[in-house]
């Protein structure tokens, strides 16, 4: 069955338009209660990013919980792979997490963990939405009995524990002494306790958009926007940057050259430090996006790759489909299931400072055994709701016929309806960066054209 309000990364929308409203937040949180009460959940975690309109989600939400029976713990602003970790800690059943990752202030979006930390799997959802759809379409939502209305609890030590967990996956006989690092939190979720981790564990830091005010998270910062961050470095002569996005699940680095390091080049620097220490764990899972220069540079180590569908749910799935412990997304969206149940960038991240400071080289040179073919992501936003339809168009169906006969053994295309926005995204890559080009403003006229 197709889903139809969970999308790859939980519902997310624009703030006061179906579905991101406070009637569909509270209905959807009676029915995920309804659900995970079926499996003997009894208190839910919620954490949510730094945007105004957490508040009137969060109490729509621990509403729609509240009126299922289940109890509700707050913990506030905290990164999304915080609240994974947290619901375990704190031993409730499901954790919440109300953000819309690196999109802009004016989206959100409502996400759902197990108490193991894995996002809910395809059945739960299935069955989420089929008691939504009765609340919303049959005004069908039923609240207990008043003795057995879930309880609401604030939780106030949540980000010193979520602190020492991500202090605790950094090796104890190493120290981050020495290093400059300048940390972009983009005015998100991790604005205060990303530079206390790497503060705690000896790094000099200069911290940047960490002044959130409800409306610019992402705003031009963080892991989607890394201009302040290149500039913050080569101004402060730093070792090297780091950015997290608005719930600090994915990252990015810039080295002290100003140069982006992006989650392919990661997921090659971490494959590297284990293979050179006899500790890797079979091979490594990218998606569909994945630059091939990462697969070539893999290759050359005789590390196995495959490529899931986009979405970290998925390269999730696959790494425990084949026992695996690596996995990305170029974004920056890292799995170490070493460290970690979902991906976790400040996690990821000091795992490449550990790979960085134990190689004695500097984040330039530990990622330039990996080089990347040039790659073109177009992303045509739709005016309407119809990527599938347009994907399957004959016009642009023949555009791609079309690019991939001039690529011919020297690239590849990829084109695709973005998860969680209104987008279709174009890639093409191959090792002419001006074919690359071309080819891909080609297929990208035939959508504009549809659209």
């Amino acid at each position: 069955m197709t889903r139809k309000y969970f999308g790859t990364d939980g519902v997310r929308g624009k703030v006061g338009s179906f579905p991101i409203t406070p009637d569909f937040a509270m209905k959807l949180g009676w029915a995920a209660g309804k659900v995970l009460a079926s499996s003997g959940t009894k208190e839910v975690l919620i954490g949510k990013d730094t945007r105004s309109s957490g508040y009137m989600l969060e109490s729509a939400i621990e509403a729609g919980l509240s009126a299922a029976g289940i109890n509700v713990a707050l913990i506030g602003p905290m990164p999304t792979p915080a609240v994974a970790y947290l619901a375990s800690t704190f031993r409730a059943d499901a954790g919440v997490v109300i953000s819309a990752s690196h999109n802009p202030f004016y989206d959100n979006g409502i996400k759902f963990f197990s108490n193991s930390g894995t996002k809910l799997n395809d059945e739960q959802e299935l069955q989420i939405e089929a008691l939504l759809d009765q609340a919303l379409n049959h005004n069908a939502m039923e609240c207990v009995s008043s003795e057995l209305l879930g309880k609401v609890r604030r939780i106030n030590d949540a980000a010193g524990r979520y602190v020492e967990f991500c202090k605790g996956t950094f090796p104890k006989h190493l120290s981050l002494a020495g290093l400059k690092i300048v940390v972009d939190s983009a005015n998100g979720a991790a604005y205060q306790v990303a530079p206390s981790v790497y503060r705690e564990l000896g790094a000099e830091v200069i911290s940047i958009n960490d002044t959130p005010n409800g409306v610019n998270i992402n705003d031009h910062c963080g892991a989607t926007h890394l201009d302040s961050l290149q500039t913050a470095v080569m101004v402060h002569e730093a070792d090297l940057g780091i950015a997290l996005d608005g719930d600090a699940d994915r990252v990015m680095f810039v080295d002290h050259n100003g140069h982006i390091v992006d989650g392919d080049e990661i997921l090659f620097i971490l494959a590297q430090a284990a293979h050179v220490k006899g500790e890797m764990q079979g091979g490594v899972v990218g998606t569909l996006m994945a630059n091939l220069g990462l697969e070539l540079a893999l290759k050359k180590m005789d590390i196995p790759f495959i490529r899931a569908k986009v979405g970290d749910r998925y390269v999730v799935e696959q790494l425990k489909e084949t026992g695996w412990t690596l996995g990305g997304e170029g974004s920056g969206h890292i799995l170490d299931m070493n460290h970690a149940t979902t991906g976790d960038g400040i996690v990821a991240s000091l795992q490449v400072l550990k790979a960085v400071i134990e190689s004695g080289q500097t984040l330039a040179e530990v990622k330039s055994g990996m080089t990347k073919l040039p790659q073109v992501l177009l992303n045509i936003r739709l005016t309407a709701n119809n990527a599938d339809e347009i994907i399957v168009s004959d016009a642009v169906k023949q555009a791609v016929i079309e690019a991939e006969t001039v690529l011919g053994d020297n690239g590849r295309v990829l084109l695709r309806k973005s998860g969680t926005e209104p987008l279709i995204r174009v890639m093409v890559e191959s090792i002419d960066p001006n074919m690359s080009q071309a080819q891909a403003e080609h297929i990208a006229n035939a959508v504009k054209n549809f659209n």
